[in-house]
């Protein structure tokens, strides 16, 4: 399915307005109550729920860990796996917006997730580079030619 385009005029190709990202109410505490927080599977930090320039936070801004809770859409929490997802790498849009490629090491999908505000740039410059520091890396790209 064709990625839809963002016109810079506040509208949709179809020239309707653009809708904001709807809040979902979704239910992090124990037994599945509503929580402020969760706990990164990764460096067992406390993450907040709130994110500047997200809505739906789903991994942590410190080590970029994540579980795999989403199936479809972002914030459904519709997945039945729950495995732990790991950041492979960065994706970026043509406006320029960065997101985070994550993987899940029990069922081996793959998922990509925007980064939000408060992300720790370490891990993001990290990732970035990643492809820079691999020596064999030009040598596979120039038998590719």
């Amino acid at each position: 399915m064709p990625r839809r385009t963002r016109r810079t005029d506040g509208g949709t190709p179809t020239g309707r307005a653009a809708r904001p990202q709807r809040r979902k109410d979704v239910l992090h505490g124990r037994g599945g109550e509503r929580g402020e927080s969760f706990r990164c599977v990764g460096c067992r930090l406390d993450v907040p729920l709130r994110a500047p320039g997200t809505v739906h936070r789903n991994h942590c801004p410190h080590c970029l860990a994540s579980l795999h809770v989403d199936a479809r859409i972002p914030g459904d929490r519709a997945s039945q796996c729950r495995g732990r997802m790991v950041a492979l790498s960065l994706s970026v849009r043509a406006d320029g917006e960065w997101l985070v490629i994550h993987q899940c090491l029990s069922c081996d999908e793959l998922s990509v997730n925007r980064i939000a505000g408060d992300d720790n740039p370490l891990p993001l410059i990290r990732l970035a580079t990643r492809p820079l520091g691999d020596v064999h890396a030009p040598v596979r790209a120039l038998l590719t030619l």
